[in-house]
């Protein structure tokens, strides 16, 4: 998908950062969210468009009893062999892409905002949008609520942490950035400011 003159965000950030609680925020405010994760599972659910795929590529063991993919096995495939990954990715990039496509052309918010927790790592979103939004927080933030969120170990949330691009790496690709440290007023006020200079955009673009 090449940027059409329709202005759009793309939100991303490292695990933890708060990308869903920002989305929100800006959903609430009238931005038209479309989360790229949402539709991934929506693509891998019982009779989604990338079951069979799946199913061919992986073989049935990959395939729950309720037709769903088996999330737990392939998540350890894909971080235990680099070929597997790129295998689901390439079946999975396209069918999101169309879906993505499909959901920015029925909008009717004031703008598209596209949640993509690897934009970065993508290499291809920051052409797609016309600016892109970094949600960001001090690394230990993000460990300490991965851990709570997904009970998982100190050790595993580092694992996950270490296959995404450095925070630095992330930051110097971001238009805008949000800093998510925990104090929600300042948050709120963040993401209203940012979503007026987003909805004067939109309409300049409109002209």
């Amino acid at each position: 998908m090449t940027r059409t003159t329709r202005f759009s965000v793309g939100l991303t950030g490292g695990i933890g950062s708060g990308k869903t609680t920002v989305a929100e925020l800006f959903a609430g405010l009238g931005a038209a969210v479309i989360d790229t994760d949402q539709i991934a599972h929506q693509l891998t659910a019982a009779g989604g468009a990338a079951i069979e795929p799946i199913r061919q590529a992986f073989g049935a063991d990959f395939i729950t009893p309720d037709g769903a993919m088996d999330r737990a096995r392939m998540r350890e495939a894909v971080f235990s062999d680099p070929a597997s990954k790129k295998k689901l990715e390439a079946i999975l990039h396209p069918l999101i892409r169309s879906e993505t496509e499909r959901a920015a052309a029925e909008t009717q918010g004031a703008y598209p905002l596209f949640v993509v927790p690897l934009l970065v790592e993508s290499g291809t979103w920051k052409q797609r949008v016309s600016r892109v939004l970094v949600v960001d927080c001090d690394e230990e933030v993000q460990l300490q609520r991965v851990m709570q969120r997904n009970a998982l170990s100190e050790v595993q949330v580092r694992a996950i942490m270490a296959t995404q691009v450095p925070r630095a790496t992330r930051l110097a690709q971001a238009d805008d950035v949000i800093v998510n440290d925990g104090d929600p007023a300042a948050l709120t006020v963040e993401v209203e400011r940012l979503h007026a200079a987003y909805v004067a955009l939109a309409q300049a673009d409109e002209r």
